[in-house]
């Protein structure tokens, strides 16, 4: 019942403070552009097709985490859906939108947003602008004082720095929820914070040893979009559209959301339409090609997939291994599987990407979960998502 109305209720309209809560959160998912400043990453002047194709069966059986029988159609009635799209062999062979979200509109990503910075990185790595195995800051002196003093590129893209950030989502004093007051997300009620992300990422302090343990930690895909706009010396939304957005054949414009003094929320703040997504993850599909020219470094893609020697060790001591087993992360991917070749994008609140070389398959999930993190939900989409592979890979 969000935004119902001429004009709506005032119990119905969105806030600062519960925009990104249920049942608030299915409609300004929606609609980032009249919740919080954007910015435009421009589309290519054409996009690519996407012709469709046949096969999907929503009704096969599914097994998820609580032991149940299900179907991919009940995961996806259940896991509160707004858009979801499976691409196999290049052709679309499902494109859903449950809530009524048209296809033109654009979602949240939430920290799907970090695989696109991280495709921009290397994206100037392969052009010499970045040297990933540099310290970050070199090429930000402010950070010199702060935590992030000595850790490398390398460090930051694998979300391996020494930096001190909590992610607890639930807590409202975490540092994750502290930068939401910075950039204008959320409502201020720390008066000390500063005003930018440029501002507050000198401020963080160091926990530990860099390179020592993965963490997964927001804070490092901002760093790395600064660390992009010092290198390039292009502002992030132009970077997005001239290395990325305009090259895989988009239809729509992509919104990035922006700060006071005009950051781009690197880690999540970026919103895409279904199809779009799909075309990105189709690029990724095909080792950062399109149309056989290259957007996104085929070496790049390929380090993505094979990590470091122990990103694998240090993935399983952080915890994660519990719900991921044999899984790392790179160049802000997710690798889930230590036996075939995923790359995946997640963002909280059921945001998802997922590529498969080896089935020809791309899915994609927008979503509006109530909480921002759920194990049970995400499980039981990989299962569908799994199924789906099986059924298509065997026609």
């Amino acid at each position: 019942m969000t935004m119902i109305g001429f004009p709506p209720a005032v119990e119905h309209r969105w806030s600062l403070a519960n925009w990104q809560n249920a049942p608030v959160n299915r409609w300004s998912f929606q609609h980032l552009r009249e919740v919080v400043p954007t910015a435009r990453v421009s589309r290519g002047a054409s996009a690519r097709l996407l012709p469709e194709g046949s096969g999907f069966q929503e009704h096969q059986v599914v097994w998820r985490l609580d032991g149940s029988a299900g179907t991919v159609a009940g995961v996806i009635a259940d896991t509160y859906t707004d858009g979801f799209l499976v691409i196999h062999d290049g052709k679309i062979v499902a494109e859903q939108y449950p809530t009524g979200m048209p296809a033109d509109r654009t979602h949240m990503l939430m920290s799907v947003s970090k695989s696109l910075v991280g495709c921009v990185v290397g994206v100037l790595a392969d052009r010499g602008a970045i040297d990933v195995s540099a310290a970050v800051d070199y090429y930000l002196p402010e950070l010199a004082a702060s935590g992030y003093r000595g850790a490398t590129v390398r460090d930051v893209l694998d979300m391996r720095s020494g930096v001190r950030f909590s992610e607890e989502y639930l807590d409202p004093g975490a540092e994750v929820r502290l930068l939401e007051q910075v950039i204008g997300w959320a409502p201020r009620m720390r008066p000390d914070l500063p005003f930018s992300m440029y501002e507050y990422l000198p401020t963080l302090q160091a926990k530990r040893d860099h390179g020592a343990a993965f963490e997964y930690r927001s804070c490092e895909t901002d760093v790395l979009g600064w660390l992009c706009e010092r290198a390039s010396g292009v502002r992030m939304p132009e970077l997005l559209s001239t290395l990325l957005w305009s090259s895989i054949g988009a239809e729509q414009d992509m919104d990035a959301s922006v700060d006071a003094a005009g950051a781009v929320f690197h880690d999540g703040g970026l919103a895409a339409t279904l199809r779009d997504l799909g075309r990105f993850g189709q690029m990724l599909l095909e080792r950062g090609s399109v149309d056989g020219r290259q957007v996104v470094p085929e070496w790049w893609i390929a380090d993505s997939y094979a990590g470091a020697s122990h990103s694998r060790q240090v993935f399983a001591a952080s915890g994660n291994d519990s719900w991921m087993p044999g899984g790392m992360y790179r160049n802000q991917f997710w690798l889930p599987s230590a036996t075939r070749e995923v790359l995946l994008c997640l963002g909280i609140h059921g945001q998802m990407i997922w590529v498969e070389p080896a089935r020809k398959l791309v899915v994609v999930k927008l979503s509006s979960w109530p909480l921002p993190q759920d194990v049970s939900k995400l499980l039981d989409t990989f299962a569908a998502i799994d199924m789906i592979g099986f059924q298509l890979h065997l026609r």
